[in-house]
């Protein structure tokens, strides 16, 4: 980013981030990389402890009944010939039953996940126009108290609905810290320090979810009848708050309940960016050249309309493509390696991990990939290398072989890529004036999308008679579709985001 020999004025700070002191800087690129490191919290629990939590509220709604459910689910997986449990086959009737219950189960997940993709979608279009409107860090810190609060909330939930709107208002929070994290930094710091910083804030939500899946990996969120109280994972874990340490009148939440409990935590993030963060004094600029000109800051549907709804709809389609690759593709592979857990308890938390570990490595590289390689075809090679390894993965390997993860490494890797490429690129498409709303609008809507894969699970599964390798094979040639669309993008390389 190219820098100016004005000298900075009280009404037109100097540009992207120049006078800021180095210290200022770094507030804000750790801030909003802790930001969306702690959204990663919400990202794991939507994959991990959304069915325990509806299985436990169907049950207090009575809608399902937990204790045959268990038996039914428990005598489904006895080996015949068992020698310490005798073999008791289920009745037709007992097949039914639990076909059902299982029917209702997911329907209730795939509503919950549901809530996530729409809520973030959402949450991007009204947090954006508030940090277009009123400012970065108010917006980043609304977004951080929203996700933070609406999770302690959906704690106390007691029927699925319940939850079901808290995790929507939860996760507008997480949609709309990104494009305010992302719009700040890149604001931020200068183009030569960009590529780093946009690797960072792409990283951070796959190292939330990475430390979120270890966490669950030794306190697996249940249902509360299957599962000791959430006093005692707090008390295992240390330098824990004392408000959520276990006391005398301290109430003890059900196992899924701490999750919730423990991505409450970063509202306190969210009240110091309110109050302790600085400003892009870009966007200060800019505001102030629209005062003065008695022009008006661009409003959320404004992004809609010329000139910039073409550079929208590109954004959100280049957006969508990870998102849909992730969410339906990618995550196939963990309900594949579910079906072989007699063989490997542990296959489930290792893909989870695996893809975690190496999109991290992919999201700190994106940007750099993309100066030095140019901004299309590094999304032309990060969706080849996901389109590569996705198809190879599922016609030619089988979760039990020992390779199997090494593969999934593979697509995380590419994968991760697109989340380093994301917030150094999409600010580039567009001015200061709706920077904010037209990034988090491309990177959420997307979700939308998303959300229609995952109803279209049931269908997916009748199509292909339950052969996951058979859907992983055909969701996943949406990378291809990314190899195309990226050649009708705007050439962002020469531009400079003081425009």
């Amino acid at each position: 980013m190219s820098t100016s020999n004005t000298s900075p004025s009280s009404a037109n700070p100097s540009p992207a981030g120049q006078s800021l002191s180095s210290a200022s800087r770094i507030l804000i690129l750790v801030t909003a990389f802790t930001g969306w490191f702690c959204a990663g919290f919400l990202l794991s629990a939507t994959s991990v402890a959304l069915q325990p939590a509806a299985i436990d509220l169907l049950t207090s709604a009575g809608e399902l009944n937990l204790v045959r459910y268990n038996d039914l689910t428990a005598r489904s997986k006895l080996k015949t010939g068992s020698e310490t449990v005798p073999p008791r086959p289920l009745l037709e009737k007992d097949k039914a039953d639990l076909l059902d219950a299982n029917v209702l189960i997911g329907e209730w997940v795939a509503w919950l996940k549901c809530s996530f993709l729409f809520g973030a979608a959402f949450g991007g279009l009204c947090f954006g126009a508030i940090g277009d409107r009123l400012g970065r860090t108010k917006g980043m810190g609304l977004a951080i108290l929203t996700y933070s609060l609406m999770a302690l909330l959906a704690s106390f939930s007691r029927l699925p609905v319940q939850l079901l709107v808290c995790w929507f208002f939860a996760c507008m929070g997480v949609g709309g810290m990104w494009p305010n994290g992302v719009a700040l930094v890149a604001e931020a710091w200068s183009s030569l320090s960009r590529t780093a910083s946009a690797g960072i804030i792409g990283a951070a939500a796959n190292m939330g979810i990475y430390f979120m899946s270890t966490i669950m990996m030794a306190f697996p969120p249940v249902p509360s009848s299957l599962g000791a109280p959430a006093s005692k994972v707090f008390q295992s874990l240390p330098n824990l708050p004392a408000m959520f340490l276990p006391g005398k009148v301290t109430p003890t939440p059900t196992d899924w309940q701490w999750v919730m409990l423990f991505a409450a935590l970063p509202a306190v993030l969210g009240v110091f960016s309110l109050v302790a963060v600085p400003e892009s004094p870009l966007w200060l600029a800019n505001r102030g050249k629209a005062q003065t000109s008695n022009k008006t800051i661009a409003g959320p549907g404004e992004i809609f309309r010329p000139p910039y709804l073409a550079i929208t709809l590109i954004g959100i389609i280049l957006a969508t493509i990870p998102l849909i690759g992730g969410w339906g593709s990618a995550d196939w592979i963990v309900q594949w390696a579910d079906r072989v857990g007699d063989v490997n308890p542990s296959l489930k938390a290792d893909v989870n991990r695996t893809r975690a570990f190496t999109g991290i490595a992919g999201a700190l590289a994106g940007g750099w990939l993309a100066s030095v390689l140019g901004r299309k075809l590094t999304y032309f090679l990060s969706s080849f290398g996901s389109l590569l390894f996705a198809q190879y993965l599922f016609w030619f390997v089988v979760p039990t072989d020992p390779y199997f993860l090494w593969y999934v490494s593979g697509l995380g890797l590419f994968i991760g890529v697109y989340f380093g490429w994301l917030p150094f690129c999409l600010p580039e498409m567009f001015p200061t004036r709706a920077r904010a709303a037209g990034s988090g609008v491309s990177f959420n809507f997307g979700r939308i999308l998303t959300a229609v894969t995952v109803f279209a699970t049931g269908t997916l599964m009748s199509f292909f008679q339950g052969d996951y390798a058979h859907i992983g094979r055909a969701t996943s040639l949406v990378f291809a579709i990314g190899m195309i669309v990226i050649w009708f993008a705007p050439d962002t390389s020469q531009k400079q985001l003081e425009e």
